[in-house]
């Protein structure tokens, strides 16, 4: 597992449940697998113990992770249709953001909107 933080990108708790659920939906975290303690992952992290905790404590919540105590953190298995819900409830989250950084900025719900289309349109020039 991998997680790097950024000051100017959010709550740290926030930026770590994130990168570990993108890190559940890719695959590169399966199902069993035993995830750093919350002093580990603090230390490693350089944040407060209360920050790991917070984040665990979300992804538990979630369902994303589960906690045998004395033994450690783990990853769920989730099913199929929950990452497919999953990975949709985070991109409204993105376009939630996506709106209101444009409504911030001065950009109608129009323009918005037919950003949105040019990007939709556009090819991936990685292919």
């Amino acid at each position: 597992m991998h997680i790097q933080l950024s000051l100017q990108s959010g709550p740290l708790y926030e930026q770590i449940e994130y990168q570990i659920r993108a890190q559940i939906f890719s695959g590169e975290l399966r199902a069993g697998e035993t995830l750093p303690s919350i002093r580990t992952l603090a230390r490693e992290l350089k944040i407060g113990v209360i920050t790991a905790k917070r984040a665990y404590d979300d992804l538990i919540r979630e369902g994303f992770l589960y906690a045998v105590q004395g033994k450690g953190i783990f990853v769920s298995e989730k099913r199929e249709d929950d990452l497919v819900n999953g990975k949709t409830e985070r991109l409204k989250e993105q376009l939630r953001a996506a709106k209101r950084f444009a409504a911030e900025n001065g950009v109608s719900p129009e323009q918005f909107g037919k950003i949105l289309k040019e990007i939709m349109e556009e090819t991936d020039e990685r292919s």
